[in-house]
């Protein structure tokens, strides 16, 4: 199975911007440290062509980001200062959903390290988002695979936000958010399917309410290929999460999400979304799980 990653692409950071960015580092090498037969395959990322990125972002929004000319009130926005390094980054951040998306439409599934910057508008970033890598990528799996019908399944405790705005009114892109309620951002977007849960919920709560959510999203969606923004946020141990759910309720969470897929036989990626453990290894130990619940569920496939 192809796992794409990006981590040695990093940029500075003032202190006060400093989020554990080291976890996508330690992801993947937990992973480089995996036996040969788990038949993982570690890729290094591309960076996403001015071309790829203009099926969702603007032009303005694109040359303006690339250039550095956005101005000082759209970087606060996305909350990072600007640098020749982020620019690199985020080209490689939108570029890993985008590859593993094209291995998925002729292979069935594919990962990335990374991804999930759902809260990316097409005219602009926010919240740590530069370009949102997933609604780049569905439109590309509709554009190169003749995909029809896309669904996207963001279980990061931030509502995907810039991802429903992109596709809000378009039908072939059905957007599925279970988040927190009291939570970024806080002036919410509509999903196709919204689940918003309150502060604190925690494993039996959370899994009953995906249960029911994914069985409405697969029903309406009637998918061809499927996004799953997984998210280590809703770890009862993360800062910025404000839910209760434990390491076990997330790869239960996993599992059922894979079976589905399993289930119907669809193509997918996976990508990591938001983390932000107050231990860092919490955040990555939620991550691998993921990458392995991932590996498992594309085995009948290799």
């Amino acid at each position: 199975m192809k796992v794409f990653y990006s981590d040695p692409f990093t940029f500075p950071l003032p202190p006060e911007h400093r989020f554990p960015l080291a976890k996508y580092r330690l992801l993947r090498e937990r992973i480089e440290r995996w036996p040969a037969h788990s038949g993982v395959e570690l890729l290094l990322a591309p960076r996403a062509s001015r071309d790829e990125l203009l099926l969702v972002h603007t032009p303005d929004y694109v040359d303006g980001f690339a250039a550095g000319t956005l101005g000082r009130e759209a970087m606060m926005r996305i909350g990072f200062p600007w640098s020749p390094e982020l620019v690199e980054r985020s080209l490689r951040s939108c570029g890993g959903t985008i590859a593993a998306a094209r291995v998925a439409l002729h292979e069935g599934a594919a990962v990335y390290l990374a991804g999930g910057t759902h809260h990316a508008r097409a005219d602009r970033g926010a919240g740590y988002c530069v370009y949102n890598d997933v609604a780049v990528a569905a439109r590309l799996v509709q554009r190169e695979g003749g995909v029809q019908r896309v669904l996207v399944v963001d279980t990061d405790v931030h509502q995907g936000d810039g991802t429903a705005a992109i596709f809000a009114g378009d039908a072939s892109v059905f957007t599925f958010s279970i988040h927190g309620d009291e939570n970024f951002p806080a002036a919410k977007a509509q999903s196709d399917l919204d689940v918003a849960l309150p502060s604190g919920t925690g494993d039996a709560a959370y899994l009953a309410a995906l249960r029911a959510g994914m069985a409405t999203a697969f029903a309406r969606a009637r998918p061809e290929f499927v996004f799953f923004l997984s998210g280590a946020d809703p770890f009862a141990g993360d800062r910025l999460g404000k839910l209760a759910i434990s390491k076990d309720g997330l790869r239960t969470r996993d599992r059922l999400v894979f079976a589905e897929l399993q289930q119907r036989r669809l193509p997918w990626v996976t990508v990591m979304g938001g983390g932000y453990g107050k231990v860092v290894d919490d955040t990555v130990d939620v991550y691998e799980a993921t990458v392995a619940s991932a590996v498992a569920a594309a085995a009948p496939a290799r």
